[in-house]
């Protein structure tokens, strides 16, 4: 995976975070106003279904015809009754499922006369604002579980309770226009979602595209100023050699030009390392693809940090399992000069953070064995470099691949210290070679760094 496709899939990562949290605050809104919407039509409706029922009760009080009770022995009116059959109509139909329901009550509670085809079996509870309530096994409805809306109303003629009148109402009006509300409002709910989706992300490319663009000018800055500083650096470390090689000069001038051609040479490392990162992110790069054989380039890259390792009295050696089964079984499909750039700078790395007296082993090997996949045996190759240096601490370690990063700060005053990019460039080598790379280290104890690469051959890239 080349760094302009790690890019790329960051751009498209980030695209898609924010058109998912688009879609997310929207969904929660939605679902405050559906809920909200639900629970004012709701109670709309039943408050209507209520009214209703309350003016049945006024307009079947105003007819009901009330008749003296006289008593026989004196002949005076002690109290009133309801006449209940010039009150009532008397009704045997089959009730509709929209039909109000009337039921009188004595004042005893004893049921007189319904439009009900059976009794409720419910008791009366007085109650004018409206009350929900459950009708089992009821045959005048083909439910098992009928629910109805009912409001009861005390009758009296001063303090004398003449009855119970209630009034009933299917709570199927309420119902059914709801459920075809949450039908409504999932289904409005659902396409506004995919279409605030769409709308996000389109808001999202076009809120990402000007962050794009500044990146790409960026690394386009990157690439074009080191590259131009490349010339100038090369130019100021010639010169200062040539006036090194001067005899006749003086020792504190000869010190002051050793300084400068030092600090150049560490800014001409720089410039490369931040022109090759900067092309890599660009994807500018020309892959030069031969078939490398890693065991040969390890040892050039080993001679040459040879003389470095022995200047800081350090034992560098380098172990190659070779398996006599395969042929060419170090070969891998790479660029030459990246893989030495990778394997220097690893090596480097640990020649520069390992204390005098110290060891540094480099591995090179077959990859483990796949035991399940017979054909995945010798699929990859692991070089391995282990030192017995100073080690990285834990909370570090994360952190290692990103650029300019150092895990001792102290480090960076240190003549020897490197630009921190090393590893990134690591990183993005082995990354552009389809492998991957994993740092184990304790503090005190050491640092092991292992790449994996798979060992492609120019036939098998050809197809």
């Amino acid at each position: 995976m080349t760094s302009s496709f790690f890019l790329r899939n960051m751009f498209q990562a980030t695209r898609r975070r924010l058109a998912i949290w688009y879609t997310a605050v929207t969904a929660v809104l939605l679902l405050v106003f559906a809920t909200g919407f639900f629970f004012y039509v709701r109670n709309t409706l039943i408050d209507r279904i209520d009214d209703t029922l309350n003016h049945v009760v006024e307009v079947v009080e105003r007819t009901l015809v009330i008749e003296p009770l006289t008593s026989p022995a004196t002949k005076t009116q002690t109290k009133s009754q309801v006449n209940i059959q010039a009150s009532f109509r008397d009704s045997n139909d089959t009730a509709e499922d929209d039909r109000i329901d009337l039921e009188w009550f004595s004042p005893t509670g004893e049921l007189l006369w319904s439009t009900w085809s059976e009794p409720l079996n419910i008791p009366i509870n007085a109650n004018r604002t409206g009350e929900t309530v459950w009708v089992r096994n009821n045959k005048l409805h083909s439910e098992q579980n009928y629910s109805i809306r009912q409001v009861t109303k005390r009758v009296e003629i001063g303090r004398q309770v003449l009855g119970y009148l209630r009034v009933s109402h299917p709570w199927f009006e309420v119902t059914k226009p709801i459920r075809q509300l949450i039908l409504d409002l999932i289904l409005g709910a659902g396409l506004t979602l995919i279409g605030v989706a769409a709308v996000g992300w389109l808001l999202s490319g076009l809120a990402m595209e000007p962050v794009r663009e500044s990146y790409s000018r960026l690394k386009q800055f990157t690439a074009d100023a080191s590259h131009e500083l490349r010339n100038p650096i090369a130019t100021i470390q010639t010169n200062v050699q040539v006036a090194l090689a001067e005899p006749d000069i003086e020792p504190q001038q000869h010190q002051q030009l050793q300084v400068i051609e030092r600090l150049t040479r560490r800014l001409g490392r720089l410039v490369d390392d931040l022109l090759f990162l900067a092309r890599q992110d660009s994807g500018i790069v020309q892959q030069q693809w031969v078939e490398v054989p890693l065991d040969a380039l390890s040892i050039e890259v080993i001679e040459e940090q040879q003389a470095t390792a022995t200047a800081k009295n350090l034992s560098l050696s380098l172990e190659i399992v070779d398996s006599p089964q395969v042929e060419d079984n170090f070969t891998v499909l790479g660029d030459w000069d990246q893989l030495a750039r990778l394997f220097t700078n690893l090596i480097g790395n640990a020649v520069q953070y390992t204390p005098s007296g110290g060891e540094i082993q480099v591995e090179l090997q077959l990859a483990a064995k796949n035991k399940r996949n017979s054909s995945a045996i010798n699929s990859a190759l692991q070089i391995k470099v282990t030192d017995t240096g100073t080690g990285i601490s834990p909370e570090a370690l994360p952190h290692l691949f990103d650029r300019f990063y150092r895990a001792d700060p102290a480090r960076t005053h240190s003549s020897a210290a490197g630009s921190g990019l090393g590893l990134a460039i690591a990183k993005a080598i082995v990354e552009n070679h389809g492998g991957q790379i994993r740092i184990d280290s304790q503090v005190d104890r050491g640092t092991a760094v292992t790449v994996t690469l798979p060992t492609h051959k120019l036939e098998q890239f050809r197809l």
